[in-house]
């Protein structure tokens, strides 16, 4: 197994603080396997990847289906848990019959390889941006995790990505998934009408504080890198991994986690994919006695410019558009599509109406064929900022608790300093 030394975090965080900076004077890399812009592929015919963060979610969700394409090759993988980076590169060279796998703790070293083309992106949340920048500044397309931890760093993601021209999924399966794609192109072939109202569910958070005992740090784990641009603190199991998404200085607990999923169809059937609400109102708890201090319970209100109203609050995942004529929903996630009537439910979408881009074969196999067109693929990067910005918006009303009035166009509060310093957060 080849890992890498590790870094002391003074040098580390002094060579990946200006990643955004040097955006603006990064060459344009072609890739290995993608000769121009027209699509055309290397004779070899296979899009080397570089798997970064191989953690549950990376291999139990994203692995699978990059060894399965025809298309893809598996050549590197990277995780701050030596642990986790030897289960990953045990499923990879098993499926290669080989021994081939190249493996780090620095995914530096994985940007840094010119037969790597594309890089598949499975950390916490805090690490989701920069390291998304580094990799364009590298010159590989990227198919990343949702969310981004704030709203500005979405802006210069998709700065970033369309300045390169490189190709950026926003890695949830929403849109291949048939009842969200189903109802969305319900609600925007008017199927219930003017859509007035969506209720959104998202799941409960744990109910236990987490432990902020600090321990020792385990053998198998680089901590340091772990933490990268996140405040030090000390190290616990209750902070990583899994866990993560219940610490304000790695995420945006389960509105960030569950609303980038269900807010995007909301986005999607509202036809406000590419902009958002113009108000937001919410109250909230927080945990309390322990490690953890997301948002725990919330009710949240927004408001859009078309006259949309969307709640969200805990409970069973689903969602619910209400028009004039009738609604249309599931309760639980993936649950069957329910309707006000049998008119709706089966209501067939004729070839003179809209038909909402899909890949029923999913956000992998989608990415992997736009990197060959060099089109965008069903969740890019502007629409996954948009959806960020959803989920971001409502901890930011709740951390203010007062109305907020958004501007989607300029991307800012109207009248509100304090609110727009939220926009962002300070980084070590």
């Amino acid at each position: 197994m080849n890992t890498s030394s590790q870094l002391s975090r003074r040098h580390f965080l002094r060579q990946t603080a200006t990643a955004a900076g040097l955006l603006a004077a990064a060459p344009q890399i072609v890739p290995s396997a993608v000769l121009g812009g027209d699509g055309q592929v290397a004779p070899s015919n296979r899009i080397t990847v570089g798997f970064i963060g191989t953690g549950d979610h990376g291999v139990g969700w994203n692995l699978g289906p990059y060894l399965r394409h025809k298309d893809a090759q598996v050549v590197a993988a990277c995780d701050v848990d030596s642990k986790h980076l030897f289960r990953a590169s045990e499923t990879i060279n098993d499926r290669y019959k080989n021994e081939d796998c190249f493996t780090t703790k620095d995914f530096r070293e994985i940007l840094a390889r010119k037969d790597i083309d594309t890089v598949m992106i499975s950390t916490p949340d805090h690490w989701h941006t920069l390291i998304s920048l580094l990799a364009i500044q590298a010159g590989k397309d990227v198919q990343c995790e949702k969310p981004t931890l704030t709203i500005n760093e979405g802006k210069l993601l998709i700065q970033a990505v369309r300045k390169h021209k490189k190709v950026f999924q926003t890695s949830t399966e929403d849109r291949a998934v048939p009842e969200y794609h189903r109802m969305a192109e319900l609600v925007r072939n008017g199927r219930i009408g003017k859509l007035q109202r969506i209720e959104v569910i998202l799941p409960k958070q744990p109910d236990k504080p987490g432990d902020p005992t600090p321990q020792p740090v385990p053998p198998e784990l680089d901590y340091e890198m772990w933490l990268g641009p996140a405040p030090y603190a000390p190290y616990t199991r209750d902070r990583v991994h899994f866990n993560f998404r219940w610490i304000q200085d790695y995420s945006g607990g389960i509105i960030c986690d569950w609303g980038a999923h269900l807010f995007d169809t909301a986005q999607w059937a509202n036809d406000t994919e590419r902009s958002g609400p113009a108000e937001i109102e919410g109250t909230g708890t927080y945990w309390e006695g322990g490690l953890y201090n997301t948002v725990k319970d919330y009710d949240v209100t927004y408001r859009y410019a078309n006259g949309v109203v969307m709640t969200c609050k805990p409970g069973n995942p689903s969602i619910k558009f209400i028009g004039s004529e009738g609604w249309v929903g599931n309760i639980g996630w993936r649950g069957p599509v329910q309707a006000s009537s049998p008119e709706i439910l089966n209501a067939k979408i004729g070839p003179g109406e809209l038909h909402l881009y899909t890949n029923p074969n999913g956000e992998h196999d989608d990415f992997l064929k736009c990197v060959k067109s060099r089109k965008d693929p069903y969740f890019p990067v502007d629409i996954g900022h948009r959806v960020s910005t959803v989920c971001h918006l409502a901890n930011i009303a709740i951390k203010t608790g007062r109305k907020l009035q958004w501007d989607p166009v300029r991307e800012e509060f109207v009248g509100d300093d304090q609110a727009n310093q939220m926009l962002d957060r300070p980084r070590h």
